[in-house]
């Protein structure tokens, strides 16, 4: 199948809280114009954290949605704190880098990826495994490289996550389900 032909992608996130996506969003354009970056910043009610990337498709894949909700279904993990404190370029093949906010991720965080990627398993979809899952928000794509450094800390507490539709080339978000995590 020819990449002309993908439509749709789809991923597992997690959300800021209006507030934290609030701050966000004003830090992406505090950043914009302290290092004069042309490309504006992901609007406030697009900022995610991905999960898993389960892929790129021609049309919604009923198989994938039907094994990534019965995963996500499966999922008893407690709600838990993030905290994101660092502002980083990441690499990238294309011109255009992510520029993210970053953190490290708490045990609690950890525990539920590891969680989520073993439901994820079980249900037959193929997982990725990364050496280190660190939780970040893209605030935009840009030529230009920001070194790392600390920011005032975002908070806030997860309390669930998301199945998210991607329609490619049309930055449109579209949250198919979500799940609540225990309180």
């Amino acid at each position: 199948m020819s990449l002309s032909h993908l439509t749709d992608s789809l991923f597992l996130a997690i959300y800021p809280d209006e507030a934290a996506a609030s701050r966000i969003h004003d830090e992406a354009a505090r950043i914009r114009i302290e290092h004069k970056l042309r490309t504006p910043p992901i609007p406030a009610h697009r900022l995610h954290i991905t999960l898993h990337y389960l892929g790129a498709f021609a049309g919604l894949p009923a198989d994938v949605i039907g094994q990534a909700r019965a995963a996500a279904s499966s999922i008893e993990t407690p709600a838990f704190d993030l905290q994101l404190d660092r502002l980083e370029t990441f690499a990238s093949r294309r011109p255009k880098r992510p520029l993210v906010i970053a953190g490290d991720p708490t045990e609690a965080c950890s525990a539920f990826v590891d969680t989520l990627d073993k439901a994820l398993q079980t249900a037959g979809i193929f997982v990725k495994s990364h050496p280190r899952f660190i939780p970040h928000v893209t605030l935009l794509y840009d030529e230009h490289r920001i070194a790392r450094r600390s920011i005032e800390p975002i908070k806030w507490t997860v309390r669930e996550f998301a199945l998210v539709r991607s329609l490619l080339g049309r930055s449109q978000h579209i949250v198919l389900a979500r799940w609540p995590l225990t309180s």
